[in-house]
């Protein structure tokens, strides 16, 4: 099994963003080029993460983005990615080097973070991924898992509010709990 410490010239992930009362967890595939070198998630100015989360939970998109995180937070949202390292040149998810993957360690994650009952995949790389090298590990855990379209740029077959709608099922989720 690859670990990220066996592979040093690929891209790491950051930690998550969570509170271990987080109802809710985003995943995203791997941070892009922008966002590796900001050291933020979602930090490219066209992706439509912030705008949409904004518009979920009543805050400004242009706030800092320690703002921005603590609104997730208070909100019941953690935020991770899929995979902690993976080689990829560029931004792009279709530029992973399938091979090289090594997934975060969900299962400390879920232990640690118990209340989270659903988990929201930000594209089809995330979701892939995940069910691929993450949910046969998992066994019966009670998750409910729904992949929702991209807010990258590069996923440009939706508008920002047909994405926007698409992203509505968090409000009913976090309701749920």
């Amino acid at each position: 099994m690859l670990t990220c410490s066996e592979t040093p010239s690929i891209a790491r992930g950051f930690a998550p963003i969570a509170d271990t009362n987080a109802r809710v967890l985003i995943l995203g595939s791997m941070p892009g080029t922008a966002s590796l070198l900001a050291r933020r998630y979602y930090a490219h100015p066209c992706n439509a993460f912030w705008a949409i989360m904004g518009d979920l939970l009543a805050f400004s998109p242009a706030n800092s983005y320690a703002q921005r995180t603590r609104r997730l937070k208070r909100g019941g949202i953690a935020l991770w990615d899929v995979m902690a390292c993976c080689e990829r040149k560029g931004s792009l998810d279709s530029s992973i080097d399938n091979a090289s993957i090594v997934p975060n360690d969900f299962r400390a994650f879920f232990a640690t973070h118990e209340p989270v009952r659903h988990v929201f995949f930000n594209g089809v790389k995330a979701w892939d991924c995940f069910r691929r090298r993450v949910l046969p590990g998992l066994g019966a855990c009670g998750l409910r898992f729904a992949r929702l379209p991209s807010t990258s740029p590069a996923h440009a077959s939706l508008s920002l509010a047909e994405k926007l709608q698409e992203w509505r099922v968090l409000v009913d989720a976090l309701a749920e709990n």
